[in-house]
């Protein structure tokens, strides 16, 4: 078992073990500021899905309406004409034979990689490099689409993805703690929604079970849904 520091069993302390309100949960999420740097936000959804299940799984991504303060470094698979534009949209790197080349040689120095429909057949060889990563491109999340610069403009100024994990929970960073409650709060509904919106036909019951968000090194804090 992990052995908690002096500082988190405090705040522990502090948590409450009943569930909040989400204007609540975010007050209470914000006073946790011992550690001296700016920690993320994370929201966490439990999710009444059998993620063993293929038609249950949940996955996608979204672009939160207040950004989640931080950029992405973002590569872009494409052809010879989208590679100025996808670099203005923010890409650090983009194009095709020698991309691919550069990070089956293992260079891997970014966040998100984004595809265009087109390169597919030859970016496909990078699964079993950016597949354990979480960065192989997918058209289930957005990463791979024919508006190459769009996709990439959004996810380096913060778009997330988000899957389920083996017990059924998606986690997803809604922002920092020195954001305003109202945009933290704004985001978590935007995120919650949205989960509520794609909740798959083959899910029985109740949907999300239980909701939570935590700072990156402070204790969770149960949201009432």
């Amino acid at each position: 078992m992990a052995v908690r520091s002096k500082r988190y069993r405090k705040e522990l302390q502090q948590a409450s073990k009943e569930p909040m309100s989400l204007a609540e949960a975010v007050e209470r999420v914000k006073l946790f500021n011992s550690v001296k740097f700016d920690q993320s936000i994370e929201c966490v959804l439990h999710l009444g899905i059998d993620p063993k299940q293929a038609d249950q799984l949940v996955r996608g991504s979204i672009s939160l309406p207040h950004g989640i303060g931080k950029q992405k470094k973002v590569i872009a698979f494409c052809e010879d004409s989208d590679v100025e534009s996808a670099k203005q949209a923010g890409a650090i790197e983009a194009g095709c034979d020698e991309l691919i080349k550069k990070v089956s040689d293992g260079w891997m120095d970014f966040d998100v990689a984004i595809a265009s429909p087109k390169v597919m057949s030859k970016v496909g060889k990078l699964g079993r490099i950016l597949g354990p990563q979480g960065k192989m491109p997918s058209p289930k999340n957005g990463t791979v689409t024919a508006d190459v610069t769009t996709a990439v403009a959004e996810f380096a100024a913060g778009k997330v993805e988000f899957r389920n994990d083996a017990g059924g929970n998606v986690h997803v960073v809604v922002g920092k703690r020195s954001f305003e409650n109202e945009k933290l709060i704004g985001n978590i509904e935007a995120f919650v929604s949205h989960i509520k919106k794609i909740k798959p036909a083959a899910a029985k019951g109740a949907y999300i079970k239980k909701m939570c968000i935590s700072a990156t090194m402070s204790p969770n804090i149960t949201v009432s849904t």
